[in-house]
């Protein structure tokens, strides 16, 4: 018999509806792995067992059924929780405890999700690292600022956790763990309760298992009733390969698979067509670089006047330099840039039914003192559309390396649904 920390989130819901588990016996079991694998990951900033158990016993004793019943989540320590410090990734925030849920939180609870504890963030979700470690090479990062829902998941502490991305916060820890990671076109999944880094760009993240799990997890937040994807055969799918201007950052091996990827998909029917960004697409990096340290720096300004000493060096000479030196006019620069590139992406789509691009250079880097390359994510998240990874590929040490897929605006459903077609005809770790 399959151990139950084995299961997706939609096996652990089928297995307690059919009255073959209980959310007790499945907080057992991921509580069990954790303790055998959190020493070596350090994923969690907060978790408390017999909290864990107390929400499990309730859940049986509900007698609801709910389309997330008896799931454990992992929930990233910038957002919210009632029962649960937030501490934000930073000592100046030690012992911080919110009086009501974020709204994603009490989603999730109304849901019938078991919320397990808080994962480890950045400092500020920004790039200064916490403590989480990789679960596929414990020298290596796992990536951030969502490092520690993409670590939970990785290593199977939970089957789903939630991050936020502001560049590349929740594609490139689920590309570098090994989880399929998802980013919706912003505003669909509401950031109430969640700390703001730049508004222009936060949204939340979902880090699962499989493809199914994130359309059932975004179902629950986005308030609507359970629905299957869209059947959607590849044979008939218009997708473009970009390779982007930081291309040349990719690592061979992942330069090499992308391409044979795209080859494949095209022996599958697959219409398959390089596509070139307008040169606009160039100044993307850079408005993005100034919107997100511009609000960035204004929304941290209790912190940057009253506790400077305890902020990073790594966020002090970054991030909050760039947001103080960076004029209300250039600020506005920016984001016209980012308007325009907006506009171009729509006519570019009128073409393509999904793009395939780089999600990361390559494998986890070793060391843990950076959180790696979000150079791969800066285009999409500037321009909001949709973003996911699927982990397709194993690089040469046998550590996982994601491929990302992108949708228009607004097109959620269809990148999943073709996103599913591909994790049924490839293999997925």
């Amino acid at each position: 018999m399959t151990p139950l920390h084995e299961l997706t989130a939609t096996g652990i819901v089928a297995a307690i509806h059919s009255g073959k588990t209980t959310a007790v016996a499945v907080a057992e079991s991921f509580l069990a792995h954790i303790k055998l694998r959190e020493l070596d990951v350090q994923a969690w900033n907060f978790l408390d067992p017999e909290l864990v158990l107390q929400q499990a016993h309730a859940l049986d004793k509900g007698g609801q059924h709910g389309p997330l019943q008896g799931v454990p989540v992992g929930i990233k320590d910038i957002i919210d929780t009632a029962d649960m410090p937030t501490e934000l990734g930073t000592a100046i925030h030690q012992g911080r405890r919110p009086t009501i849920d974020a709204a994603c939180t009490a989603l999730t609870r109304r849901a019938g999700g078991l919320i397990m504890g808080k994962t480890v963030t950045t400092e500020f979700a920004n790039r200064f690292p916490g403590k989480t470690r990789n679960p596929h090479d414990a020298s290596r990062t796992p990536g951030g600022s969502s490092s520690g829902s993409g670590a939970a998941v990785g290593a199977k502490m939970v089957p789903l956790a939630i991050g936020t991305q502001t560049t590349a916060s929740t594609i490139r820890p689920a590309s570098f763990c090994g989880c399929v990671g998802y980013v919706p076109t912003r505003g669909d999944i509401r950031t109430f309760g969640v700390m703001e880094a730049a508004a222009s760009f936060d949204t939340i993240g979902l880090i699962a298992r499989s493809v199914d799990d994130i359309n059932l997890f975004r179902n629950v937040l986005i308030g609507t009733p359970p629905e299957a994807l869209p059947e959607i055969a590849l044979g008939e799918a218009r997708i473009g390969l970009v390779r982007t201007g930081f291309w040349d950052q990719c690592d061979a091996d992942t330069q090499n698979f992308i391409e044979e990827f795209a080859e494949c998909l095209a022996r599958y029917g697959a219409r398959v067509n390089d596509v070139a960004l307008p040169t606009a697409f160039d100044q993307i990096q850079d408005a993005h670089q100034w919107v997100s340290s511009f609000e960035f720096v204004r929304n941290r300004t209790f912190e940057i006047d009253h506790h400077w000493d305890a902020i990073s060096p790594t966020l002090r000479g970054g991030r909050i330099k760039d947001g103080t030196e960076c004029s209300f006019a250039q600020y506005g620069a920016s984001r016209e840039v980012l308007a325009r590139c907006s506009l171009m992406l729509d006519d570019l789509f009128g073409n393509y039914d999904i793009l395939l691009t780089p999600a990361v250079a390559g494998e986890a880097p070793i060391g843990l003192n950076s959180t790696g390359n979000a150079s791969f994510s800066t285009i999409w998240t500037g321009l909001n559309v949709p973003a996911l990874t699927l982990p397709l590929h194993r690089g040469p040490n046998g550590l996982p390396v994601g491929i990302q897929f992108i949708s228009r605006r607004y097109a959620d459903r269809t990148l999943l649904g073709y996103a599913r077609a591909v994790e049924r005809k490839f293999s997925i770790m």
